[in-house]
């Protein structure tokens, strides 16, 4: 690996100097030299989340000659202080910590996102759940009940739904028992276990709980369901990846990182067995800060406590 493709140790030890992020091991191990470090959170509890990645880091890794640290962030604001501080080059975002990082100045550029059809752009959407027992039929009936949440800086696990209930005259900080579960499965297993009224939580998430029978298939019944969200965006830090590298690992990102081309590249041996994270069915396909605008605003109609940090 060559070394002058990242940017100096001695941008890096200025940037660690600004803040620590205790889970990052500090980059530049070795014997190669530094490494690029990527980093993701994940959607649920998972110990699995390195290996979810693994075929893309690996991609990477093949069509640079650089080498890379998977790193498992443990909350959104991790990733965002990670990256500001030089810790993280590549990290996978949800698109509202992708807003909060970029519009506050960070120099970050978001280069893809997954979808499960490679003629759809990457795209998903909030869900609100709740028992199938439930007298509970629809948003405007959240009022005065206790609602899990995933994170204050969740897209569709907080973000989207502060939109959907403050639409129906609720203003969630006051006029609902709001719980942060810390996850999407954390806020729908919550639900499940009788500690919450209603849940929010990504589209595929019931989903996955109730194919891993975490949840009895029926036992949870979704109430409303927002419009379309850009996807979770991989964003590459411009501070610490020098500008050809950085276009090279673009290209390489929305290109390669889909099951087919991962078969010809002879990462995996068949698509059927082509692991990528949060069971994505084909890859990335090219994403650009214009399609966050609509987080943007989001933010402005909410005026979530979270978006402060991005003005």
């Amino acid at each position: 690996m060559k070394t002058t493709h990242l940017k100096s140790p001695a941008v890096r030890a200025a940037a660690l100097a600004v803040v620590t992020v205790p889970f990052l091991a500090a980059c530049g191990a070795g014997g190669s030299g530094e490494t690029l470090t990527f980093a993701a959170i994940p959607a649920e509890s998972s110990a699995s989340l390195e290996s979810d990645y693994s075929n893309i880091t690996q991609l990477i890794e093949q069509e640079t000659g650089v080498d890379v640290q998977f790193q498992n962030a443990s909350d959104y604001a991790a990733v965002i202080e990670g990256q500001r501080a030089g810790q993280i080059d590549i990290a996978s975002y949800g698109p509202f910590s992708y807003v909060i990082g970029k519009d506050s100045g960070m120099n970050i550029e978001p280069v893809a996102a997954p979808t499960s059809d490679q003629d759809k752009q990457p795209a998903y959407t909030s869900l609100a759940y709740v028992r199938a027992d439930s007298d509970i039929q629809d948003l405007a009936d959240l009022k005065g009940k206790k609602v899990c949440f995933v994170d204050a800086a969740s897209t569709s696990g907080y973000l989207v739904p502060m939109k959907g209930l403050m639409d129906e005259g609720i203003d969630l900080k006051t006029e609902t028992e709001a719980v942060l579960a810390g996850g999407h499965d954390a806020s729908l297993l919550s639900l499940d276990a009788g500690s919450c009224d209603a849940a929010f939580a990504h589209d595929t998430m019931l989903n996955t709980l109730v194919s891993s029978d975490q949840v009895e298939e029926g036992a949870l019944k979704p109430i409303w369901e927002s419009a379309p969200i850009t996807e979770d965006p991989i964003a590459l830090n411009l501070d610490t990846i020098e500008p050809e590298l950085a276009e090279q690992i673009s290209t390489v990102i929305r290109e390669k990182a889909n099951k087919p081309a991962l078969v010809e590249a002879g990462i995996c041996a068949s698509e059927a067995e082509c692991v990528l994270p949060e069971e994505i069915e084909y890859g990335y396909l090219p994403v650009d800060d214009s399609d966050f605008n609509a987080i943007r605003e989001i933010c402005d109609a909410t005026d979530a406590d979270a978006c402060h940090s991005v003005n």
